[in-house]
């Protein structure tokens, strides 16, 4: 049990192809990350969605919540998120309230307004200009949530429409972002808001935090703010191992940047490419204990009531690894 004095903690999960090995390796490698975490205690585990990348597998978060929900024991599953202008509202809330149904009072909707790919193909998605069903985001936004039982929104003609199967109970949604759009919008519709931290360069979390919760508005779900936070996190025996093996998140970094994407590198192809590239202070690196010590200041600095543990590796072990130190220094 996480200690009165510490928030629990949860995992973001990309399932990223290493080189070498396939996507199917990938997604079991996923699987096997979901165990451990269920197994420590962790509170969640989110799957993201992107598409057209070589290194990331995870494309249709709800698949994939499926198969890992059915596969763990008690954690909560979910999504960090769905990409929600790549849907249509209707199809998002049927998916979950199955999803719910399997598996009830442990399935999580994170819902996001990027598009996890480049313009040309979330117009492939679509089928549709991106730009416009941007726009729709917040309509369709307040569709998902009346389908899956808010009675705030009134849908008009679409209040026919029923998901099926009927849910019994109720994914919790949430708002996620890396600006501070997305944090006004849970605000203002009532929602548990997660600001993506992890890889947010330029974004000051503590305002985006400060307007979710100058500007919350109560819901029957979620009377108060309800933030979290996700941060990458990689800890080891030593500092100099764990700073090794980082080396292949730097190289996904630049490769994100310069737009030169590729599988995961190995630690050792890492150390030969010589990559000067750091996060921004938002990559915590070292020891469990010194990994502890930065996310415990983390939780000071912005007032959250979780963490969610994010990080890029070349093999699934050395994230188990983190994630079983982490959780020992923790408590939980």
């Amino acid at each position: 049990m996480t200690p009165p004095d510490r928030v629990p903690l949860s995992v973001l999960d990309l399932a990223t192809v290493r080189e070498g090995h396939s996507s199917a390796d990938a997604l079991r490698g996923t699987i096997d990350i979901a165990r451990t975490a269920d197994e420590l205690g962790y509170r969640r585990f989110w799957v993201a969605e992107h598409h057209n990348m070589p290194a990331v597998a995870s494309t249709a978060p709800p698949v994939l919540i499926a198969s890992v929900a059915a596969q763990t024991a008690t954690i909560r599953v979910g999504s960090g998120g769905v990409m929600l202008p790549n849907h249509m509202p209707f199809v998002v809330a049927e998916q979950f309230a199955l999803l719910e149904a399997l598996h009830p009072g442990r399935i999580d909707l994170g819902i996001g307004r990027a598009p996890g790919t480049d313009q040309a193909t979330a117009a492939a998605l679509r089928g549709v200009s991106p730009y416009l069903t941007v726009e729709q985001f917040p309509d369709h936004l307040r569709t998902v949530l009346a389908l899956l039982g808010d009675d705030r929104v009134d849908l008009g003609p679409a209040a026919r429409l029923r998901p099926t199967p009927v849910p019994e109970t109720y994914p919790e949604v949430w708002m996620l972002g890396s600006s501070t759009y997305g944090a006004q919008v849970a605000a203002a519709l009532g929602l548990p808001f997660c600001s993506a931290y992890h890889f947010a360069t330029g974004t000051d979390v503590a305002a985006a935090l400060q307007l979710y919760r100058a500007g919350f508005q109560p819901s029957p779900r979620y009377p108060a703010p309800h933030a979290m936070v996700s941060v990458s996190v990689l800890a080891a025996g030593t500092t100099e191992e764990a700073d090794y093996l980082a080396g292949p998140s730097r190289v996904m970094l630049q490769s994100l940047r310069t737009g030169r994407l590729g599988p995961i590198v190995s630690p050792e192809r890492a150390a030969e490419l010589g990559v000067d590239e750091t996060f921004g202070g938002t990559q915590f690196i070292g020891t469990a204990d010194e990994v502890v010590a930065d996310l415990d200041a983390l939780v000071e600095r912005t007032g959250v009531q979780e963490l969610l543990l994010a990080g890029t590796v070349h093999d699934p072990a050395t994230r188990q690894d983190t994630l079983t130190r982490i959780a020992k220094a923790w408590g939980l």
